[in-house]
């Protein structure tokens, strides 16, 4: 993978930079549900590497905010399994670190896409009353931002709440002719403008149960189409 991997630099701004020309791992090469069969082009990001990347933004997150306590506010539902283990990550920190780092958890869901397609219809599930973030340290927690127009919705929502801060941790950013510049301050990898799934990314609700992140085939988007 190292052959299509570029870290743009070695502090935590931009995360792990995956070339357009990156064509990913022969599916043959590792495990998936049987029931993909035939839906997916290739293994994108082994499970294995997203976990030590999840690893190293932990580390990061608790050298800038240890000892401050956060709310972490993880977007449902494509951010809760990089949410659970960026949250575990950060517990393990806890109990072997000098600094500490208190965490809630709180959560609150976007829908804005259809079939592969980002919606102008931003529906925010969850959000009506996010009264406990007021003065408070907030992480919110993403597992991609594309255009980043639904990340500036839902900051500007987390805004009106008035908490003291708001960092974000994404795992993937999408590199987008269409992108507003709104980049998270982790991000885990900068990816072409693919259409992936797995590791609780979804097309249409399936594929959230892969631990790899793959691209989805062209056969694999119009089975699943709704």
């Amino acid at each position: 993978m190292a052959d299509g991997l570029v870290l743009k630099s070695p502090g935590k701004d931009g995360g792990i930079v995956i070339r357009d020309d990156w064509p990913g791992y022969r599916l043959d090469l590792f495990s998936y549900p049987e029931h993909y069969s035939g839906d997916l082009e290739c293994v994108y990001i082994p499970h294995g590497v997203i976990m030590d990347r999840t690893e190293r933004l932990a580390r990061d997150i608790m050298d800038d905010l240890g000892d401050h306590d956060i709310v972490v506010l993880c977007v449902l539902k494509g951010g809760y399994q990089f949410c659970a283990d960026l949250v575990e990550r950060i517990k393990g920190l806890n109990r072997n670190s000098n600094k500490t780092l208190p965490m809630r958890v709180d959560f609150i869901r976007l829908k804005s896409y259809l079939n592969d397609q980002s919606t102008q219809d931003l529906h925010i599930v969850g959000g009506e009353d996010l009264s406990v973030l007021n003065g408070k340290n907030v992480l919110v927690v993403e597992g991609i931002v594309d255009t980043g127009k639904t990340m500036k919705t839902l900051l500007s929502h987390v805004e009106a709440f008035k908490p003291k801060m708001i960092k974000v941790a994404g795992l993937l950013v999408k590199r987008v002719p269409s992108g507003s510049g709104c980049q998270p301050d982790y991000v885990g990898f900068e990816i072409p403008n693919l259409f992936v799934v797995g590791y609780a990314l979804d097309y249409n609700e399936y594929f959230r149960d892969l631990n790899h992140i793959c691209v989805i085939s062209e056969s694999g988007k119009q089975k699943y189409k709704v």
